[in-house]
């Protein structure tokens, strides 16, 4: 039997890149190592949804993200934990804020729904958030929130259900092509016309398999969540200020009432350890209570870590490389889940030659041979 496309990884990406795919009537496998969709990187997000991005054609892939998970529930009957509460992006320093402010016009021409606001907006925004030295900050209203595990199952119960095939706990051992390509894992082999290589922080070995050589380098991010309480603020507050050990971190109330946050290490902890460590929390909750002092005497619950597969220039590779047939959709930053739907249908047109001009747009700006000399300002 040959499937028209073969899907490595059944993640954030691989998972709703199916769905898309059967949508269309495209005979789909999807091979992945976990026992289950979602059970790699995808269930160690935390479960924001932006297009509050720098980069155009990340706002344009993320902005039908949102179309996916904000309109689910009513289409498809499913609880996928969708929460719309905003994005806000604060400045306490001049340099943040005149940078978060040039942005600003590129990403309202892109579509995004963003302005700026100021200190008194923010505090209405985020209600006891720490005035002193708060120059303001952006908001960008229809961004949102949902849960990643649920959110996969729901993906993979439709491709399943449209036709998609999983198998799970096998692992690609080796691509070849001749004529069509042959996927041998270490239990089976299969045929296709096509290969999507979406295998996360593995994109740059499944890569390799078939002669490509992918940029992208995994490193670690820790998170964490609270005990629930009563709803007292609605979107994800990000701080991209830095401070020694840490760049930007971030938070927000989930649907149910927990805190969920992460920072990012600076210098990056490269590699794929999902050990948490003993610096992140003291480390994060310093920041986060002197921000938002409201935080102080919620408790924790647990901590977790896991992979951002980086590139150098902070933006994925999507699109046709190596051999004729052959597709990457890699290196999302940490930032898979959010852009997990928009990919997946962009990839699901392309396959059906059916590519709009905004599409092309995004593959070029996402080609796998571009130089990577740029830099996504909010990745």
């Amino acid at each position: 039997m040959i499937h028209d496309v073969i899907v490595i990884g059944s993640g954030s990406v691989g998972t709703p890149t199916a769905m898309f795919l059967a949508e269309k009537g495209i005979k789909t496998l999807v091979i992945d190592s976990c026992s289950s969709s979602g059970q790699g990187n995808n269930k160690c997000a935390i479960g924001g949804i932006r297009a509050t991005h720098s980069d155009p054609a990340k706002v344009a892939l993320s902005l039908c993200s949102l179309s996916t998970f904000s309109s689910w529930e009513e289409i498809h009957g499913d609880s996928i934990g969708w929460h719309r509460g905003g994005y806000t992006f604060v400045a306490f320093d001049e340099p943040i804020a005149e940078s978060l402010q040039e942005m600003i016009p590129s990403q309202q021409k892109a579509g995004l729904n963003i302005r700026w606001c100021n200190p008194e907006e923010i505090m209405e925004i985020v209600p006891g958030i720490n005035s002193r030295g708060l120059l303001g900050g952006t908001f960008s209203p229809e961004d949102g929130s949902a849960s990643p595990m649920e959110s996969s199952y729901a993906f993979y119960r439709r491709a399943v259900r449209l036709g998609a095939v999983f198998h799970f706990g096998e692992t690609v051992a080796s691509i070849k092509k001749n004529g069509c390509f042959t996927v041998t894992t270490d239990k089976g082999r299969y045929s296709a016309l096509n290969v999507i290589n979406c295998a996360g922080s593995f994109g740059r070995d499944v890569g390799a398999m078939a002669g490509v050589d992918l940029p992208v380098y995994p490193d670690m991010h820790e998170a964490g969540i609270t005990e629930p309480v009563e709803r007292f603020f609605n979107p994800m507050v990000v701080d991209v200020s830095r401070t020694a050990g840490s760049a930007n971190y971030y938070f927000y109330q989930y649907k149910t009432g927990q805190v969920v946050f992460c920072i990012t290490p600076d210098p990056p902890l490269v590699g794929r350890g999902t050990e948490e460590t003993s610096v992140f929390l003291p480390q994060v909750a310093g920041r986060m209570v002197k921000l938002y002092p409201r935080l102080a005497n919620i408790k924790v619950r647990r901590t977790w870590r896991g992979c951002y597969p980086q590139t150098p220039d902070g933006s994925p590779v999507i699109g046709r490389v190596g051999p004729e047939g052959y597709f990457a959709a890699v290196g999302m930053c940490g930032q898979g889940f959010m852009l997990g739907p928009g990919t997946g249908e962009l990839l699901a047109r392309l396959i059906a030659g059916e590519s709009t001009s905004e599409d092309r747009m995004v593959l070029d700006a996402m080609r796998p041979e571009r130089k990577f000399s740029g830099n996504e300002a909010l990745k």
